[in-house]
């Protein structure tokens, strides 16, 4: 009898996790489209006239403070740790409400020049999808947390097109533990997002292939990853202060619109940080590719390397809608251009530039949210190829989470082991 109850509720995990996987992967799937169009469109347009950029940060936050006023009553959205807390506290949920606040607000935050993603705002619309249908659908209270998972590990994987990168993710940063029934409830959701996206012909983020790689080049992997762990010790600092010193400021017009015209400024200067800054990334590696070395460009290399993290931070600081994600991959893939361009021409080394890319997206991001096997599937499934470098991304996931983990021991690093959530909560 009971081996019957058992299986029947497994039955009935399964049936809803699928259910979970289909809603959370339409989410994810026409958030990114739609964002990757507006974004793309407003920012081509915005061009011809470069001044715009130091306002449209501002006019999209502005839009999304009224939203929280007025449409969402005043409730604020707190990132991965809303996840952290529903999961931890058994009477408390995820409201419906989160799904279009989080999926409007990471949608106006980003198309408007807000220098984050549509990640941590997928995150937590799809785990509400699990959550709501815990709620409704009645089952058990000890599979909340499987459904959760499942929504989220759906959007992770439809975002970029890795079911393996969204199943880890949910198990390492939300559930951080593995069990049969989170297993069914995450292959399950997986595979409708998998399908969905053969179905779509859903490509790679980025069009680059990949080649191959030398062994000559693991010294030079290696001390890029000890970079991006010290850079996301950085990174994950200065989110946390710039936040702590934005939520001081009592006049919400001061608060939205300090962030927002330097956010502005800082596009002004540097159009590769609008938005996710995606679309930079591929203009950076085509010119990194160059032979001809200049002194310029190096600088501007360095320069979003330190500014991306400040401008992300006061995107989050002024009321914008996202996290540390995009950004992570975008600083660690710009880090790893720039170890490899000044090696290449100071030392006369021939170092491959989208490979270091690749291995300072996956590494920045292991050592941001400290989830190394995600960062090495996610980062796997950028660029077509990408597994062919399975071994250097895997090698540098691991070295910068434990350099930032070192750090952190030493309370260099405001970061706790046992909740992620410190890092990714924005």
């Amino acid at each position: 009898m009971r081996k019957t109850i058992i299986r029947y509720n497994y039955f009935k995990l399964f049936l809803t996790s699928l259910l979970v996987g289909m809603l959370a992967t339409m989410i994810a799937d026409s958030l990114k489209r739609i964002t990757g169009y507006f974004q793309e469109n407003i920012f081509h347009k915005v061009e011809q006239l470069p001044w715009l950029f130091i306002i449209l940060p501002s006019v999209g936050i502005t839009i999304i403070y009224f939203l929280r006023k007025y449409a969402f009553r005043k409730k604020q959205n707190k990132g991965i740790k809303e996840i952290y807390k529903t999961i931890e506290t058994r009477n408390d949920n995820l409201p419906l409400f989160k799904i279009p606040s989080h999926y409007i607000n990471g949608f106006l935050t980003v198309i408007f020049g807000g220098s984050t993603g549509i990640e941590v705002s997928t995150v937590v619309a799809t785990a509400t999808v699990g959550a709501v249908a815990h709620k409704k659908g009645k089952i058990a209270f000890a599979y909340k947390t499987e459904l959760i998972c499942a929504g989220v590990a759906a959007g992770v994987a439809t975002l970029f097109g890795s079911p393996l990168a969204g199943l880890l993710f949910a198990m390492e940063v939300i559930a951080r533990k593995v069990n049969k029934p989170i297993l069914v409830s995450c292959i399950s959701a997986t595979f409708v997002s998998w399908l969905y996206m053969y179905k779509m012909n859903s490509g790679s983020i980025f069009h680059f292939v990949v080649s191959g790689w030398k062994g000559n080049a693991i010294p030079y992997f290696i001390l890029l990853s000890i970079l991006a762990g010290l850079l996301a010790v950085y990174f994950t600092k200065s989110v946390i202060f710039i936040k702590e010193r934005f939520a001081r400021i009592d006049n919400n017009f001061l608060r939205v619109n300090i962030g927002a015209i330097l956010v502005g400024l800082s596009i002004f200067f540097l159009p590769q940080l609008y938005g996710d800054s995606y679309h930079g990334i591929s203009e950076l590696i085509q010119q990194a590719q160059q032979n001809k070395p200049t002194f310029s460009f190096t600088l501007i290399l360095i320069a979003i390397i330190l500014i991306k993290p400040l401008v992300a931070s006061l995107t989050l600081g002024a009321g914008g809608d996202g996290g540390v994600f995009a950004p992570s991959i975008v600083t660690g893939a710009v880090l790893g251009m720039l170890v490899a361009y000044t090696c290449n021409h100071l030392f006369g080394l021939h170092l491959i530039i989208l490979n270091f890319a690749l291995v300072g997206a996956a590494s920045m991001l292991s050592a941001a949210i400290h989830a190394p096997l995600t960062a090495l599937f996610l980062a796997c499934s950028l660029v077509p190829g990408g597994y062919i470098i399975f071994i250097p991304i895997l090698t540098g996931s691991f070295i910068a989470k434990y350099t930032a983990q070192f750090l952190c021991s030493y309370n260099v690093y405001t970061y706790k082991e046992s909740k992620p959530a410190k890092v990714l909560k924005a």
